[in-house]
């Protein structure tokens, strides 16, 4: 009973301690380059911004022309851009590109550049690999992994879709009624996913961000004793509580692919990728719950623990008093 109680004080602590930056998605930083000329081409920075303050990552160029005041420097809800527009540079080809501070934050940097014969060249920069040396020698096309990788790093480090996930699975519990759940989320988030990203539909993101955690706090409150006992909609038809939630998730995926964009001629490509990333993501965290859950309770029947009677409140609070604090906070921002 102690080691339960630690278990799920350790978890509050954990989801209590962070940030509202944290509670959605760490937004990637873009350099974009295209190039004009044998030694012209734009370099576009798109640096993002939590709250008041913008992540301190600085681009270089090995050639120096970054070193320079920008062209042009503008603000947006979330990201700082900044342009340079070089006209008589060193060539592309063979220059490192290297972000600062990148290694000592938690975002990736996704790096686009556009040859003058139209070849592209797509990579991202990781903490871990904070430079890249730009070839555009081989016609590379569209960097397949690029958008696969973003997808499931945007879900695995998406708290707030990953409650909700977590809510639906122990609300339903491992069985084919969750398969169905699961399904209906996926197919849901891919429909609005898409309908945005390639600009059909728009919505505020701070709006839909608000009603993220409103579906999160929905899935707290059905997971009360007393709401699943009375065996409401949310226990009779759960497939499609999760359709109807996840066509607002799907939206707020989009956000990101917004932000930095698709290239535009491999745009359903990198669609496909990214959403397929979010849903190779999402079943590793499944996965990975299913597995502690089976472990839980192994351990209980091999130590003859008994539950305590507040185990059954402690998921409905935990889930709740978060996306309740999310609600409130992104209700503010969004007025």
């Amino acid at each position: 009973m102690r080691a339960f109680a630690a278990v799920w004080l350790a978890l509050a602590a954990l989801f209590a301690a962070l940030t509202p930056a944290q509670a959605h998605e760490v937004r990637p930083a873009l350099v974009q380059i295209r190039e004009t000329g044998p030694t012209a081409y734009e370099v576009v920075w798109k640096r993002p911004v939590v709250g008041d303050m913008a992540l301190r990552l600085v681009p270089h160029l090995s050639g120096g022309a970054l070193e320079k005041p920008p062209t042009l420097e503008q603000a947006a809800p979330g990201y700082v851009t900044r342009v340079w527009r070089v006209r008589d540079g060193p060539p592309l080809e063979g220059q490192v590109l290297e972000v600062e501070g990148l290694s000592q934050s938690v975002t990736d940097v996704i790096v686009r550049v556009t040859a003058r014969d139209g070849r592209t060249l797509d990579h991202v920069l990781k903490p871990a690999q904070p430079k890249f040396t730009l070839s555009l020698a081989p016609a590379a096309g569209v960097a397949v992994p690029a958008y696969l990788v973003l997808g499931v790093e945007h879900i695995l480090i998406g708290i707030d879709h990953l409650l909700f996930v977590l809510g639906l699975l122990l609300l339903i519990g491992p069985n084919w009624r969750l398969v169905k759940a699961i399904t209906g989320f996926t197919v849901a988030h891919s429909i609005t996913l898409a309908l945005a990203a390639l600009g059909y539909i728009s919505f505020p993101s701070a709006a839909i961000e608000a009603l993220v955690a409103l579906s999160i706090l929905f899935v707290a409150v059905e997971l009360m004793p007393a709401r699943r006992a009375a065996g409401g909609l949310a226990q009779r038809r759960p497939w499609l509580i999760a359709f109807v939630f996840g066509l607002l998730h799907g939206m707020a995926f989009a956000g990101v692919l917004a932000d930095i964009g698709l290239p535009p001629d491999a745009a359903p490509q990198a669609l496909l990728l990214f959403n397929v990333g979010v849903e190779i993501g999402q079943l590793v965290f499944i996965g990975a719950v299913l597995g502690l859950m089976a472990a839980g309770r192994w351990l209980w029947r091999a130590r003859h623990w008994t539950t305590p009677r507040w185990a059954a409140l402690a998921p409905a609070y935990l889930i709740g008093s978060l996306s309740a604090y999310w609600l409130i906070e992104r209700t503010l921002a969004a007025i």
